[in-house]
């Protein structure tokens, strides 16, 4: 099973949150009220997607977290890759992998069939914007303040 971590998710939650604020700012704890994930873990991804150039950290008084670019310009692969580093199927085909990192490449029948497969869900990952995903839930005002998001055929609120 190809998942993603529970960190990632999270993250694409909280970027979804930021997404819906548009062009304003959001603090660590009103994006912790408003995605249900834990603060810590609120401040820990924040300080990772702005690592990553996915976030902004505004300081001072009305200061928090905003989008370093529209969720048009976000594709889920870089949010992936920010937590997650190269999204490869398997090590022989990750960036970068070292010659026979598995031990049976010289003999492996399927190494060859990695390669395009792991490049098909780069590309469906990198055509795929943040703004794809965030469902709007304008009709019912106790909704008012939260965000859906469908990752990769799971529902997460």
């Amino acid at each position: 099973m190809i998942r993603l971590s529970k960190l990632t998710d999270y993250a694409i939650v909280i970027l979804a949150n930021l997404a819906r604020a548009g062009e304003g700012t959001l603090t660590a704890q009103d994006l912790a009220e408003r995605s249900k994930v834990p603060l810590p873990t609120v401040s820990k991804l924040c300080k990772e997607l702005s690592k990553a150039g996915l976030v902004l950290s505004h300081r001072g008084r009305h200061g928090g977290y905003g989008l370093a670019r529209p969720a048009d310009a976000i594709s889920i692969a870089e949010i992936v890759e920010a937590l997650e580093g190269p999204i490869a199927l398997t090590s022989c085909v990750e960036p970068g992998a070292q010659p026979d990192a598995c031990g049976l490449e010289a003999t492996c029948p399927a190494k060859a069939s990695w390669d395009p497969v792991s490049r098909a869900i780069q590309g469906a990952l990198r055509g795929l914007p943040l703004s794809s995903i965030v469902l709007q839930h304008s009709n019912d005002p106790k909704n008012a303040d939260t965000v859906d998001v469908v990752t990769l055929g799971a529902h997460v609120s």
